[in-house]
């Protein structure tokens, strides 16, 4: 018997709310599309899509969606997708960062496609592979770790990617165990029809054990795409990961990805984003500091244009005392641009000797791009060291008047002075190779 394929659909004429065409998607496709994985995560999907329905998609009546309208795009006539499809004549070395030695994961469409990918030798124990086959092969860890940093009472597109959860990419690092070099994660969005995907990844760092992670996403084509993905890291005591995001689907695809990572005593995370386009991009970074002497770094560059719009909503939960979080996100509006930041520090009561710092700058190059910045505290502990801010401004008039009056031009003045605004988010990126690619993108992109 034939594998159905369901397309989730909600025509014009139809009545009624547009999370029953999810709710039914996932009636039909239970059992068929949705099987595998392991009794445990079928559980959680029945829990997940029932709480979807209760909730529904988030509207601008949402306070933290007041600024980003992700019903409209969702209503579009998306397919689901089983399987990564043909991979045949796919070339990967093209999305490849020139001189970086890397382990690579390739997911197309959401799905690890083992012919694509090179993974070298790994510290004994450890294990890189995708999520549906580490669910199998796997079932006692995964299900110890899947949904328990995002939760059931998760934001509802989290629930949603829960409910249809299929495939992703899974890692795990074992105690006291060293990556030998980063972990190139290579996401492929390739199809002939406009596509909705929802994958998930569970990444697992034990104790003391030292990884550096990479992700890329790319578009092959111009059909419509709408990512809907989320992550779960676990950083246990003493682990120390840095992890680089790099987000450049122009103009065809949209995301919205929520990100979960809980931290043990004495681990160091750190988390750089450069959203350089999208459609519609919506990244949700929520992190838990749940023991004392943790460090979290969330660094981001936004460089959204035409009529791109970019929100950024991240949650730093100070839930232990003498934590240290350190917050910084730049961006650079052109045209018609929209962007929103939306920081939040949660300290509390028992979270004394908190340290956190949170600063959102942008500049705006157009008059008709927008900039929404919205830097929260919210402290129940008397003994802290907290201070959040934002500024949204034009390109220095006095700067520019200096260049230009040094014989450079307009347009080599104002690469100039964007360089040096983004400069201390791209050189915190640790990784050579990363670094020297990003630079380049970025002055091609401030010198165009």
């Amino acid at each position: 018997m034939a594998t159905p394929e369901v397309a989730t659909r909600l025509d014009e004429s139809s009545v009624g709310r547009p999370e029953e065409r999810f709710v039914k998607a996932f009636e039909i496709n239970e059992g068929h599309t949705l099987n595998g994985t392991n009794a445990a995560i079928v559980g959680l999907r029945r829990e997940a899509i029932k709480r979807f329905a209760e909730v529904g998609l988030p509207t601008k009546r949402n306070e933290a969606w007041k600024y980003t309208d992700v019903v409209t795009p969702l209503k579009h006539e998306y397919r689901l997708v089983p399987e990564a499809g043909s991979t045949a004549g796919i070339d990967v070395s093209p999305y490849l960062i020139p001189n970086l030695d890397a382990h690579i994961i390739v997911t197309v469409n959401g799905h690890y496609v083992p012919e694509l990918s090179t993974i070298g030798e790994l510290p004994d124990g450890a294990v890189i592979s995708g999520f549906a086959e580490a669910a199998g092969r796997h079932t006692e860890l995964v299900n110890k770790y899947f949904n328990t940093a995002a939760g059931t009472d998760a934001e509802s597109l989290t629930t949603l990617n829960t409910a249809f959860v299929q495939d992703g990419v899974f890692v795990y690092i074992p105690k006291s165990a060293e990556l030998d070099k980063p972990l190139h994660i290579v996401s492929l969005l390739n199809s002939a029809d406009d596509i909705l995907i929802q994958p998930r990844n569970l990444l697992v760092f034990e104790e003391n054990s030292r990884a550096t992670l990479i992700e890329t996403s790319h578009v092959l084509g111009d059909v419509r795409y709408f990512t809907n993905s989320v992550e779960e890291i676990f950083v246990a005591q003493a682990a120390n990961i840095d992890y680089y995001k790099l987000q450049d689907e122009g103009d065809v695809s949209s995301q919205v990805n929520g990100t979960y990572i809980y931290q043990g005593r004495d681990s160091v995370f750190s988390v750089n984003t450069f959203t350089l386009s999208g459609a519609l991009v919506r990244n949700n970074l929520t992190v838990t500091l749940d023991d004392e002497h943790i460090e979290s770094h969330l660094l981001g560059l936004v460089l959204p244009t035409g009529s791109q719009h970019v929100d950024v909503h991240t949650l730093i939960d100070h839930a232990k005392p003498n934590c240290v979080s350190n917050e910084l996100y730049k961006y650079v509006l052109d045209d018609k641009s929209n962007a929103v930041f939306n920081g939040k520090v949660f300290v509390r009561k028992d979270a004394q000797q908190t340290n956190a710092y949170q600063q959102n700058k942008s500049i705006l190059l157009s008059k008709d791009a927008k900039m929404h910045a919205k830097p929260e505290l919210e402290i129940y502990a008397d003994d802290v060291k907290c201070s959040h801010g934002a500024t949204t401004g034009q390109l220095d008039a006095e700067a520019m008047f200096y260049l230009r009056s040094r014989g450079l031009s307009e347009r080599a003045a104002r690469g100039m002075l964007l360089q040096a605004f983004a400069r201390d988010v791209v050189e915190s990126v640790r990784v050579d190779a990363l670094r020297e690619w990003l630079d380049a993108r970025i002055t091609e992109r401030f010198t165009a």
